[in-house]
């Protein structure tokens, strides 16, 4: 790529990260152009649609999801291992509010620029999943798509200003669902 088209690039990611933080997934892509300086144009040829401007910003966060999920298949408690990589999941997605809806669909649409990344991070979930699951530290009649959906569904609480006060107290008591007492 060349230096100016890097440039745009990375300065496109910067600004996107912003303001769909600030605004949402469904914030105005021409303003992001707008705001780095660049055209709509411009935009487009490094990212042809919202998934894929939404892919770029999210890789980096669910690679960093897999592999930590690689290090928390070390824990002994693989009970805890879960419910630890569960709530960097949840704290992750959240950030780029409204994005949830797309990841969500995502999962289901092998055409969606999202599709390699969501899938990825289910997979890295499902294999802690299958873990604890194998030595009865969580419930049996859970799947990769249960816990994905269960991301979602915190993800999204954390985002209802009433709910926020309570949601380390639900993401408690939903993690709580999970796990098997015995």
């Amino acid at each position: 790529m060349r230096a100016d088209a890097q440039k745009n690039y990375e300065q496109l990611l910067a600004v996107a990260r912003q303001v769909i933080a600030d605004e949402g997934a469904e914030a105005s892509l021409r303003d992001i152009a707008r705001r780095a300086g660049v055209g709509l144009g411009t935009l487009y040829r490094h990212f042809p649609t919202r998934e894929a401007l939404l892919d770029a910003l999210l890789r980096n966060g669910f690679d960093a999801l897999a592999g930590r999920a690689a290090e928390l298949e070390a824990r002994e408690d693989r009970g805890a291992a879960l419910v630890a990589w569960l709530r960097e999941a949840v704290a992750m997605t959240h950030e780029y509010r409204g994005a949830i809806a797309l990841m969500v669909a995502a999962i289901a649409d092998e055409e969606s620029a999202l599709h390699g990344s969501c899938t990825g991070l289910r997979a890295a979930g499902t294999q802690l999943l299958h873990r604890a699951q194998e030595t009865g530290a969580a419930r049996a009649d859970m799947d990769g798509n249960d816990l994905f959906a269960l991301i979602s569904a915190l993800a999204w609480l954390a985002d209802q200003p009433p709910l926020v006060p309570r949601a380390d107290h639900l993401f408690d008591i939903i993690t709580g669902a999970i796990l098997t007492r015995g």
